[in-house]
Formats: structure tokens, sequence, C-alpha cells
């Protein structure tokens, strides 16, 4: 509740837009999700999500978007979320290609990262950039360490991004 008067008192909505990344559309509609409705939920797709799967999150989330192509246009519809919902800040909790995804197109501004006394190894083992990546070190998204905190066995670091190369857009 403190949460949500915060919100309040510097001008936000009550509970912030939930916005749902999916290629190619599949989420599950029993995912947990569609059971808390505090807030509007907007689904970004492509082209490659078929009827059948447009057909089951259209009446589960409040919009879904869908890109042309069979990539989401990040850039695009942030832009389109600042037009319609005046939204200027977007916290992104997502796995490796969808971070990827935004840092390839210079989206990322700041850059949590909790680091745990957990190693896993393999070639399959998620990180934080799965994906694409860039071809070349020269076109890798730069960042600068703000703030470092050890919590309990944990490391919790913010970093800002400094620069981006210009042919990394």
């Amino acid at each position: 509740d403190h949460h949500r008067r915060s919100r309040l008192r510097r001008g936000l909505t009550e509970y912030p837009l939930r916005v749902l990344a999916t290629g190619s559309g599949s989420l599950s509609p029993r995912a947990e999700i569609w059971s808390h409705r505090f807030s509007p939920i907007l689904v970004l797709t492509t082209r490659r999500a078929t009827p059948s799967r447009l057909a089951l999150l259209r009446p589960l989330a409040d919009q879904v978007w869908i890109s042309r192509g069979s990539s989401i246009q990040f850039a695009s519809c942030l832009n389109r979320l600042y037009r319609e919902f005046a939204i200027r800040r977007l916290l992104v909790e997502g796995g490796g290609e969808l971070n990827d995804a935004l840092f390839r197109e210079g989206l990322v501004d700041e850059v949590h990262l909790t680091i745990c006394p957990l190693f896993l190894g393999g070639r399959d083992a998620p990180t934080i950039s799965d994906g694409r990546g860039v071809p070349r070190l020269a076109l890798a998204s730069r960042f600068t360490l703000i703030t470092a905190k050890r919590v309990g066995q944990e490391l919790h670091a913010v970093w800002h991004r400094t620069s981006e190369p210009s042919s990394a857009r």
C-alpha cells in the first residue's frame, strides 16, 4: 500500500502498466499474470503469432500490439507507449534474448544487476544477454558503474549507459 501511495504522490498511476513481449505470441492463458488484474496488461508480439494464439491473447490482455515483421520493433513500441500512456521509463524484467534485443537497439539506459554466489556453466547456460549479440567488441553497449552494494552474499550493482556506438542503432 505504501508503494501505491508513493506512486500517486509522484503523479504516477496507482499501478504500473504491465507489458509482455512475445515474438511468437506463445503466452499461456493459464499463466499467473492473468489472474492478477490490478493494472492494465499490454502484449507486444509480431506477425509470427498465429491467429489462434492471438485469439487466446486478445480476451486476456487489455491491448495486443503486433509489430510488422518477425521481431518486435521495440523503439517504435516505446515511442507509442510514450504517446499513448505518457511512459518515460520502463522497467524490463526478462530473459537474455529480450535484453539482447534492447541492447542491440540502444534502448537500455540503466542496468540493475544482482550477482549471486551460484555459478552455472555450459554452452546453454543463460546469460544477461543471449540472442544474436553484436559481431564486434567495438559495437558493445558501454556502461559505467554507478553503485555497488553487498547484501549478504549478493552484490547489487547499478550501471548507466555511457555511450552507444553509432553503428549499433
